[in-house]
């Protein structure tokens, strides 16, 4: 990674990370949201460049249903979310992909729509799939509203009473998202012709802006039809309680499949994540500021895994690990941890390295960077990157220089026997019916005929099998020729060579592996701060709690 923001701090290589450690899903499925996820990015810059916000439109019947618009009007460009509210009958509310209506669509549109694309938008967009968009929309997005908490929110407001914070809390959001989907899909602009464009630049920023501003449409909603039912008698959503809601979503296998495809990405989360801890670890003093921001840190961490709730075993022993682990933490910088002593934060960190759980670890990563953004926000710049011109393959590399990188880089797929059952348990295909991907059991499911390559373990594996036939000093290109199946995975595995955190370093196809934690790693990177898994393959999360909304963005001390 050649990213110019590296470079300042070069004291910090030695502090990084072994990718053998970090790359793990036992320790990926761990990771906690940090000042570098994309939600934070986005809050960050449009606070920065001081955007202002308007709601232009607003034309919604007590029942809910109508049309909304929302502008955030930045320093270049303004980017208007387009927001339509149906009355969706209780029966067929579903979050599965396949759906066909939500109570809510909406489109993030590339400027101001006037009347035309209104209609136009009117027409598709509550179509969603069965629509189409043009370049002129960034993303394409639906949700539900919460059947736990919508109407009880908006019957307790009109009636002028405040809805009970723990109901809130427990769910802590009022509508999920379904999907957000944007880079070009049903005809939406592509992320490669935003890259340009220094605010949609990093990862995903068109699609957190359009989580934020429906965050800000759904409290809206509740708000304006307590009003209309309640008349003179219905108040607003207090502030405390409507900074304490996020966004939902249902995340499922779908999203999985993403760091497996998108390995230089998947190494810039991660480098850029590594690269911050490195340079905190590596400063010889620290500033009571500082100090205090973490504590003040730790304590808002505290309290969003007190709150935090899940139903799934798994994560409820989770929860456990993390509590337990936070205390010790906050035990141990109140009594034991010396802030004057050399190297602070790096002996907080050995410290946590050699007492706290995994759990507990991970995210004192996180706290560790939350009190330094005026040395490590500027790596923002390092999460994105061109992945066809990093996809070149090397030809002219020898036969012998490609199997050092296997060994090096893949030894824990190496060491895996692919003809044991559990070992190659499981396989990964594309569901006719929900047309997103799923994870098949091989020896009970028919269709592993239909496999997808997420395998890289097994393929790489086969590669190294492969290699053992040809000269050490010949040149790849002459392997590729005999054996052109193998040209994906030559490609990764170069791609090692200067992208450590590249791969996954788990078998993406055993019996035990838990999906989970891929999704868990890629919501972490969104930001995403609650996680409720209801199994090992789908989960719910909020996005966005207790961040700030249009109207108090600029007020907000820390971003």
């Amino acid at each position: 990674m050649t990213c110019a923001p590296l470079s300042p701090v070069p004291q910090a290589a030695q502090f990084r990370r072994d990718p053998a450690q970090v790359m793990r899903l036992a320790r990926l499925g761990l990771a906690h949201p940090t000042r570098l996820s994309f939600l934070r990015i986005l809050l960050r810059r449009m606070q920065r460049e001081t955007w202002q916000f308007d709601r232009p439109v607003f034309d919604i019947d007590a029942n809910g249903v109508g049309r909304a618009m929302y502008r955030a009007i930045g320093p270049e460009r303004t980017y208007s979310l387009v927001a339509f509210a149906h009355d969706l009958p209780a029966d067929m509310r579903s979050d599965r992909v396949i759906a066909t209506a939500w109570d809510a669509t909406f489109a993030l549109f590339d400027g101001v729509p006037d009347a035309e694309d209104l209609d136009r938008l009117a027409a598709n967009v509550p179509l969603q799939e069965a629509g189409r968009v043009t370049q002129k929309e960034l993303t394409l997005s639906r949700a539900n509203r919460s059947v736990r908490l919508f109407e009880t929110v908006v019957q307790c407001l009109s009636k002028g009473r405040q809805p009970s914070a723990d109901d809130l809390a427990a769910t802590g959001y009022l509508m999920r998202t379904t999907a957000v989907y944007g880079s070009g899909k049903f005809g939406a602009a592509t992320h490669h012709s935003l890259t340009d464009r220094p605010e949609t630049a990093a990862p995903f920023q068109a699609e957190m802006l359009t989580v934020w501003l429906i965050r800000t449409f759904t409290v809206d909603l509740v708000n304006h039809m307590a009003q209309l039912r309640g008349g003179a008698a219905a108040v607003p959503l207090a502030g405390g309680l409507r900074r304490s809601l996020g966004v939902g979503n249902s995340t499922g296998l779908g999203m999985a499949p993403f760091l497996v495809r998108h390995p230089v990405l998947l190494n810039n989360w991660m480098m850029v994540r590594e690269e911050a801890l490195a340079r905190v670890r590596a400063q010889k003093a620290t500033q009571a500021d500082k100090v205090e921001r973490f504590i003040q840190a730790l304590t808002a961490v505290q309290q969003n895994a007190a709150l935090w709730t899940s139903v799934h075993p798994l994560q409820q022993a989770r929860l456990g690990a993390l509590r337990a682990g936070l205390a010790q933490i906050a035990t141990h910088v109140a009594s034991d941890w010396d802030s004057g002593t050399d190297q602070p934060w790096d002996a907080l960190w050995q410290w946590g390295q050699k007492v706290l759980g995994i759990e507990a670890q991970e995210a004192l990563l996180a706290l560790l960077l939350e009190p330094h953004g005026d040395l490590i926000d500027g790596l923002a710049d390092c999460l994105s990157e061109d992945e066809t011109a990093a996809f070149a393959i090397d030809g002219t590399q020898r036969v012998d220089e490609l199997k050092a990188l296997l060994a090096k880089n893949y030894n824990w797929a190496l060491a895996v026997d692919y003809a044991d059952r559990k070992a190659a348990g499981r396989f990964w295909y594309v569901s006719e019916d929900k047309l997103e991907p799923r994870l098949g059991e091989r020896f009970e499911e028919p269709g592993s005929e239909r496999e997808l390559p997420l395998d890289i373990g097994r393929q790489a594996a086969a590669l190294f099998d492969t290699l053992g036939d040809f000269a050490g000093d010949a040149p790849m290109a002459r392997l590729l020729l005999a054996h052109p199946h193998h040209r994906a995975m030559v490609r990764r595995v170069q791609l090692t060579a200067t992208r450590p955190f590249a791969e996954i370093r788990d078998n993406l196809i055993d019996g035990d592996m838990l999906p989970i934690d891929m999704l868990r790693c890629k919501l972490a990177c969104f930001g995403a701060s609650r996680f409720d898994p209801r199994s090992d393959r789908w989960v719910r999360i909020s996005l966005f709690q207790n961040a700030p909304y249009p109207d108090d963005l600029h007020a907000e001390p820390h971003l």
